[in-house]
């Protein structure tokens, strides 16, 4: 019986398709399940439609876009980042999980359903750990990037691997492909985060709910 569990095991890890897969998900039941907990009220939801919408416009401005998907751009991931600073990392999964719905639909680059969903759902879900970092948000942005370069990164290795020159590894390619793109477009995010005033935003923010709050009564 031992033997027979430990060559299933070894079936499954021979298809890696398979795994991430499943670890794919797992992570996005988790988040659902933390989502469901989270009561979005009016104002939040007014917040997270205009971040939204900042963001796809901003990821129309492309300083540069790789021949197999990913773009350089103007600071396309503050505004999902001022959700998770604002509202916490949940509600920035949130925010990711739908941006990355509509980056699908504009910026689409598709091989196999798993590959989707480390392209476009994940990654910028893991935009949402930023909110683990609020007092330190330049820290909370690489994070966030990080869990983003993660996602990308596993989609290269199991789906890109094709792509590589020949005699160069998948693993290599994937992290000199991946970091291409996402270094640039984080270094552009911690600039704009050292110039912009972020607490003051996000201080904007709070008082537009408490005026929302205050006419609801």
């Amino acid at each position: 019986m031992e033997a027979a569990f430990s060559k299933n095991i070894a079936m499954i890890f021979e298809q890696p398709t398979s795994v991430f897969a499943l670890a794919a998900m797992v992570a996005l039941i988790l988040a659902f399940a933390y989502i469901k907990k989270v009561k979005l009220n009016t104002s939040m939801m007014v917040h997270i439609g205009l971040m939204l919408a900042l963001t796809v416009i901003l990821h129309t401005f492309r300083l540069y876009h790789m021949p197999q998907g990913g773009s350089v751009t103007l600071g396309a991931m503050i505004p999902l980042l001022l959700i998770a600073f604002r509202y916490g990392p949940v509600v920035g999964y949130l925010a990711g999980f739908t941006y990355g719905l509509l980056n699908l639909l504009q910026d689409p680059y598709i091989l196999h359903p798993v590959q989707v969903l480390f392209d476009y759902p994940l990654p910028y879900m893991a935009l949402g750990l930023a909110g683990y970092f609020k007092d330190r948000m330049l820290l909370g942005a690489i994070v966030g990037s990080c869990g983003r370069f993660i996602c990308h990164f596993i989609s290269g290795v199991v789906f890109f691997a094709s792509y590589a020159p020949p005699g160069t590894s998948p693993y290599w390619y994937s992290l000199v492909f991946n970091a291409t793109y996402l270094l640039p477009e984080l270094m552009i995010c911690l600039l704009i985060l050292r110039v912009l005033p972020v607490k003051r935003l996000l201080l904007q923010m709070r008082n537009s709910e408490n005026y929302v709050s205050g006419y609801g009564r």
